[in-house]
């Protein structure tokens, strides 16, 4: 299952089952669990531990040092979950000292060609990032994000849950759950109701989110007001409850 001229480390740890394609190089303390693919010409550098059931397509680059001219060396790790697919030329670098000095990638997501997730970043569980969406370091994204084609993140920036970006926006704050945006600089345009949709929410749950995302985006209110309101819906409405916690919780202020 590995190609003969893929060049392997000794040291590296290779699961039962894996492909591994023609000219790869796994670096020095890397870790690919059973059923992954990797094609051909991939670089992957340690330390790195790749999960299950992963499909890695070809000229991808995972594991590299972090694109931050602070980094000395630290040790620092990528983490990827399980059953994700990972199309062709995309960049994940490890995290750094400066951080929790690991890149984490959740299960099952779907990032097309060319994605960057740059050092120390987040990414939860059935993301979709389109081609050539960036995230910058430090970013958080929760599960079941959608990130346009050419989406740019600012570093530090968090993405909540559901959110959904449209092709080329570029994001210098944090964008709540279920919330769409669009444009440069990004800004909110209603809630991603056609996802919530495909994801078994019913129609109450997503005119509970509706009449959140009126009460932040619509009434005039200022952000400790609509939080206020936003505290009493969500004594009934766990789905508020969960915009209200990111909005609560966020330090670079929201898309607004």
């Amino acid at each position: 299952m590995i190609h003969p001229s893929a060049c392997i480390d000794p040291s590296a740890r290779i699961a039962e089952g894996v492909e591994i394609g023609p000219f790869c190089v796994i670096g020095a303390e890397v870790e690919i669990g059973a059923g992954t693919r990797i094609g051909p010409h991939t670089v992957i550098d340690g330390p790195t531990r790749i999960g299950r059931d992963n499909r890695i397509h070809g000229f991808c680059a995972l594991g590299g040092e972090p694109q931050d001219k602070k980094f000395r060396g630290e040790r620092a790790e990528l983490v990827i979950g399980d059953r994700n697919t990972i199309r062709e030329f995309c960049t994940f670098n490890r995290g750094t000292a400066d951080d929790a000095g690991i890149t984490r990638i959740g299960d099952d997501n779907w990032l097309m060609a060319y994605v960057h997730i740059a050092h120390d970043c987040v990414v939860g569980n059935h993301c979709t990032f389109a081609n050539a969406a960036s995230l910058a370091g430090h970013v958080q994204v929760e599960d079941h994000v959608i990130l346009g084609g050419f989406t740019l993140v600012h570093q530090f920036c968090q993405i909540g849950a559901h959110a959904f970006t449209a092709m080329g926006s570029v994001i210098n704050r944090d964008v709540p759950p279920y919330v769409t945006v669009a444009g440069t600089y990004a800004e909110p345009h209603g809630i991603n109701s056609e996802g919530l949709r495909r994801r078994g929410f019913s129609s109450d749950r997503i005119m509970a989110i509706k009449r959140a995302y009126k009460t932040v985006y619509k009434s005039g209110l200022s952000l400790a007001d609509a939080r206020a309101q936003l505290a009493l819906a969500a004594q009934d409405a766990p789905d508020v409850k969960l915009m209200l916690d990111f909005i609560e919780r966020s330090q670079r202020s929201l898309v607004r």
